[in-house]
């Protein structure tokens, strides 16, 4: 069954759904939408490192992501503001990524794959990656969720319950590099935090509680990336862009609905 590229290309964006659902809430939640692009972006350094030392490539993106973070931590606070260090942050890792990608003249990459996403040619290895990153990413967020909550809603008293915000945090980012590490096979480095935030977002006015939202962002995440292939095979576009474009729809669509429900 395996065989078919299709099937492959779907269960792939379902994993990738699956471990990007419960995050995005959380993102949303905390107003981190820039953060999760920022860190998306250090992937391309993680990937450049990787061919110049002559690495695996996952790994790699995963210790650009977790510095990045720990960067972003680091600064903020000391004279900048959050938004402008990961301005400075993520375009300097993409930049500098690019930059060292290109000066390889005996590597050959396709950087489109790694931008925009190539979930077409996803295989079995890949699967496996998807899937287990997924798994640890769900396995994290269910035992740390309700931490995590009392971070999120207020640091100051989740301190007096004996919640470490410093440390939650360092678990979502944990979290968070993975889903990029599994998730740029899929979407692409550029389109990663559409699908972390949008999904959740479109979820928010629909539901009443933080477990209804996590599950309404993964079925949204899910029809997203169901209907995005399916578009994609019919109108032969761009298969992350499309995945995308069905989640900003999505979004619309759950955002009308919301002002209908509010107003009955």
């Amino acid at each position: 069954m395996l065989d078919d590229f299709l099937i492959r290309a779907a269960l792939a964006g379902l994993g990738v759904a699956l471990a990007a659902a419960p995050l995005g809430c959380f993102v949303v939640w905390r107003r981190m939408a820039y953060f999760g692009e920022a860190t998306a972006h250090a992937a391309i350094l993680g990937v450049a490192l990787a061919l110049s030392l002559s690495l695996p490539v996952l790994p790699m993106i995963l210790t650009a992501a977790l510095i990045m973070a720990s960067a972003v931590s680091a600064l903020t606070g000391r004279g900048y503001a959050m938004d402008t260090v990961l301005g400075v942050m993520a375009h300097s890792a993409l930049a500098i990524g690019l930059v060292a990608v290109a000066l390889m003249a005996d590597v050959r990459l396709d950087l489109m794959a790694f931008l925009f996403g190539d979930i077409l040619a996803v295989t079995r290895s890949d699967l496996l990656v998807i899937w287990a990153g997924a798994a640890l990413v769900l396995t994290l967020m269910s035992w740390r969720w309700s931490a995590l909550l009392a971070a999120t809603l207020n640091p100051d008293l989740a301190r007096a319950s004996g919640v470490n915000p410093r440390r939650e945090e360092f678990a979502m980012t944990l979290a968070l590099a993975i889903v990029v590490a599994v998730a740029i096979k899929v979407v692409g480095v550029l389109l990663i935090a559409a699908l972390l935030v949008i999904p959740a977002a479109a979820a928010r006015p629909l539901v009443r509680t933080p477990e209804a939202m996590a599950v309404g962002a993964t079925l949204i995440g899910m029809g997203s990336v169901l209907g995005g292939l399916w578009g994609a095979l019919m109108l032969d576009t761009p298969t992350g862009p499309s995945i995308v474009c069905v989640a900003a729809f999505l979004f619309s669509a759950a955002t009308a609905a919301g002002a209908l429900l509010r107003k009955s």
